[in-house]
This record gives structure tokens, sequence and C-alpha cells, in this order.
């Protein structure tokens, strides 16, 4: 349930239908089994699902119809990425629909008009703002772009490029002229050894870094439909959220494996689940994911409204990285030795809650930016 600043509750029938849709969905698709193979392919993800997801119209469903968009808002994609995030669903989505929300934030009605359409389609993009300082001010880019003619060449390297080898382009931000900027890079433009896998802690996730040295673009792919400034706050609020929500899916299911396991797991005689020692923490974990999924959907519903969404939105991630890491940590714990070996799925699910943490900003981050905003 959702709650507008003057206390009603908002939750859309779209939400709904797309809710049941995507647990359905991704349910059938992404059985874990499914998602431990996939970490050892080199895609990281089933390229027929895509199609299937594609084809459902979810890249869509945050675009404008004027671009081939369904024309609805963010509220509508945190259903289906918290379903997807809920089956451990690897794929370049989320990545996908934060180059979307950036080009329609900050781009020209020209870009908007060529790319938007493919992506809408089925077209996978990225986005590559993280270098190796990994500062969470995006504002900060040390990767440079300088005009030549009626070009920029680019400079600089980006890590943590997620989906970057799927993406038919990046969004890249740079500094240009001294002052941020966003340029997006057709991956044709990228040099044959632009792109180095990168080992991260999240198997089912894909990361690249990035050498954009010499990288030669038209100058009309330059971002300038907004202030840079602008769009990467906004591309910064729009990951935090879509990423609280993937977590807050990760976290019911891991509670669903964890509460499994006390319920079959016997001990000294007795179904370890009636012990109150793991009861307690269970049901710690369980108020913990609700707490993070109220503040998910409130944050989904108020995401446009100045000021408050912001703090709702910081909210929320911290609350769910927050939730997920102790609902793993317990998942871990309770499985004894086994929870300590790669083949408990508790490992799975605390990957995961380290990625999601990690991404725009930790939990600790987020509380400091929100004393900043509400003291």
């Amino acid at each position: 349930m959702t709650f507008s600043n003057n206390g009603s509750i908002g939750f859309s029938d779209e939400q709904a239908e797309l809710l049941e849709v995507a647990q359905r969905f991704c349910r059938e698709k992404s059985p874990v089994d499914k998602v431990r193979s996939l970490i050892d392919d080199e895609t990281g993800h089933d390229p027929a699902v895509w199609s299937e997801l594609s084809e459902l119209g979810w890249l869509a469903i945050a675009v404008p119809e004027e671009f081939g968009g369904v024309g609805l808002g963010l509220a509508e994609v945190v259903p289906v990425v918290e379903q997807m995030g809920r089956a451990l669903m690897g794929g370049p989505f989320l990545s996908t629909t934060v180059a979307a929300q950036g080009l329609l934030h900050g781009g020209t009605d020209a870009q908007k008009n060529v790319l938007l359409p493919d992506l809408c389609a089925g077209t996978p993009a990225a986005v590559a703002l993280v270098e190796g300082s990994g500062d969470w001010d995006l504002t900060k880019a040390a990767c440079t772009a300088k005009r030549d003619g009626d070009d920029l060449v680019l400079s600089g390297t980006k890590v943590l490029v997620a989906d970057a080898a799927a993406a038919a382009w990046l969004l890249v931000s740079v500094s240009l002229d001294g002052a941020p900027a966003l340029v997006i890079v057709p991956k044709d433009a990228l040099g044959a050894d632009a792109l180095t896998r990168e080992v991260v802690i999240d198997e089912t996730r894909r990361s690249y870094k990035v050498t954009l040295d010499g990288v030669r673009v038209s100058a009309d792919q330059l971002l300038s439909g907004a202030s840079a400034v602008q769009t990467l706050a906004h591309v910064d609020l729009v990951t935090s959220l879509l990423v609280a929500a993937e977590m807050c899916g990760g976290t019911a299911s891991c509670i669903d494996y964890t509460v499994d396991y006390l319920k079959t797991r016997k001990q000294f005689g007795k179904l370890i689940g009636s012990y109150q020692a793991l009861k307690h923490p269970a049901v710690d974990a369980l108020i913990a994911y609700e707490q993070a999924r109220s503040h998910v959907y409130a944050a989904a519903h108020s995401f446009s409204e100045q000021g408050e969404g912001e703090i709702a939105t910081r909210m929320a991630k911290a609350q769910a990285a927050t939730a997920m890491s102790f609902a793993a940590d317990r998942a871990i714990q309770f499985h004894g030795g086994f929870g300590f070996t790669y083949d408990c799925d508790a490992q799975l699910y605390r990957r995961r809650a380290f990625w999601g943490d990690s991404q725009h900003g930790d939990a600790a981050y987020q509380r400091k930016k929100l004393a900043d905003l509400m003291f």
C-alpha cells in the first residue's frame, strides 16, 4: 500500500494488474535452478525471456505514448521490478528503464523520437555513471569530453556499468567545458576492446569496465533538453527507487526460503522453527520487509512530488537495503554450515543485497542525505 501526503492510500488498478502478471511471469520464467544455470552464461539472461518481456510492453510502461510507450509512470514499473527481484531474474530491464528515464528527462525531442520507440520495442540500453573513485555524487565525473569540430572526443574509464555488453547505446556522464554533461554513446562507437567484464559479488549480474579513450561521437548526441545536473539527480532517484523495489522482492523470497527450511529441518527431535531463538528473528525479518515495502510503494506514489518524492525514495532505499541484508544474514545463520556454502540459496540473496545496497548510495549514505533534507 502507498500513502499520499494527505494520508490517503494510493495503489492503482494498473499497479495491481501488473503485479499479478509479473508475479506469474517471473515465477515461471526465472525459477532458482535457472538463475543458477545462468551464472555461468556469458549474457547472464535468457534472450527468449527478454523477447517475451518486451512483447508484454514492460519496457514501454513509463514512456509517453508519443514516443511509442504506454504512458504510465514509474509507480507502475515498481511492481514489475519487485517481482523480478523476487525471482532474482537477470537481464537489462532495470538498466534500459533507467536509460530511458534519463533520456526522457534530459534529451532533445529528436533524440527521444529516434531512440525511445526502439527501447520500448526491446532494444537494451545502459547507463555509465560510476568511476574508479566510487563517488556517489554523479556530478563529479572525471571522464571528459572535448569538442572537435562537430564531434565530441571522450576520454576516461567508467566502472560497474551493468549490462553494457547487451546495450545498443550507453548514457555516459562526462565533464564538458568544466561542467557535468551527459552523452549518448552508440555501442558501435566504442573500440573493440572497450568493454572488460568485471568480477562482482552478485554473479547474476553482468557488469563491465568501459574505456572511453578516443571514442568519438557527434555533438548532437549531447543531451541538451535539460540541465545535466537535474537529469543526473533524476536518474539517481529513479535508480534508487527501482533498486529498492528489486531488493524488496528479493527479501520476500529470502524469507519464504528461510521459513520453508525452519518448517522442515529437525534438530534434537524438533522442528527448528519451533525454537523461539529462530522464530523471533524470522518475525523481525518479516516486519522489516513490510516496512521496506510500504516505503517503496509510498515512494512510487509520491515520486513526482518535489521534495517529498526524494525523501520517500531515500527512505525506501535505506530501508530496503537494511531489510534484505538482515533477512539474508539470518537465512545463512539458520542454515548452519550449509548456509556458508554456495549451494545454499541464501548466498544468492546475500550477494544481491550487497549489490543493491552499493547502487547509488548505501543505507548510511541515504540516511545522511535524509538528515540534510529533513533537518
